[in-house]
């Protein structure tokens, strides 16, 4: 990876793999980066003193056995802030607006277009990839990295989903405020994968990244009407 001259452009390079990767140790970044780790050290001493990253809570992550555990670093909601967010203040003034003189049901109605808006940006590139599941969440993924979503997919240890990972949301603050814009985001990406699916964690509700779960073996045959997708329990109805 070519990265900057300077260190603050060295420390953006740090803090986006950061938010694209979290959770992530300093050894695997300088793998990545191809630096020492004590280079790496320092602009992560930098960042977490500045409260754009942290360290992941190491209980929630598979024990490692004997030894130290190291550290996990995620971006905290600073750290996302510093990549383009449009104009989310303004979008979320706008719905507020929108609800206070047509209502909730006017936001979901919004939610719904934004829901086919979604579907329909980026069904092109999934159904290039054709028929292979994990090609197609790749595709997805790409495309959404590409927005600003700084997507990435992972595998599961039993091998039998993927996660479509998406550490950055260039509409968070909005989604804190109007959930119904992540459901909608949700059941778009299940129309697209054709396949039951279920969101483990948004940014929105405070975690270092949206994570859905998209299994590699159910279908719906191409039958959107039919589309189930499943979310967290007591975070979004």
């Amino acid at each position: 990876m070519q990265l900057p001259v300077d260190d603050q452009g060295t420390r953006q390079v740090v803090l986006d793999l950061i938010i694209e990767k979290g959770p992530i140790t300093a050894s695997t970044l300088a793998n990545i980066l191809k630096l020492t780790p004590a280079a790496v050290r320092r602009h992560l001493i930098y960042l977490e003193n500045s409260g754009q990253i942290e360290n992941l809570d190491p209980t929630s992550l598979v024990a490692r056995g004997r030894g130290r555990p190291a550290r996990n670093y995620v971006a905290t909601d600073a750290g996302r802030a510093t990549r383009p967010d449009g104009y989310s203040r303004m979008a979320t003034k706008a719905l507020e607006y929108l609800k206070q003189v047509a209502g909730s049901e006017a936001i979901e109605d919004f939610a719904n277009r934004h829901s086919r808006e979604v579907e329909r940006r980026y069904a092109p590139v999934v159904h290039a990839a054709g028929e292979d599941p994990e090609a197609r969440v790749v595709a997805l993924a790409d495309a959404l990295a590409q927005d600003g979503y700084a997507a990435t997919v992972r595998h599961t240890k039993q091998g039998l989903a993927l996660q479509l990972c998406q550490g950055s949301c260039p509409v968070q603050d909005v989604a804190k405020n109007f959930p119904k814009l992540c459901e909608a985001e949700t059941q778009a990406f299940s129309r697209l994968l054709d396949t039951h699916i279920q969101r483990l964690a948004t940014i929105a509700d405070g975690d270092h990244a949206c994570t859905t779960s998209v299994p590699l073996m159910l279908r719906t045959n191409g039958v959107n009407g039919g589309t189930k997708v499943t979310l967290r329990a007591g975070k979004m109805k």
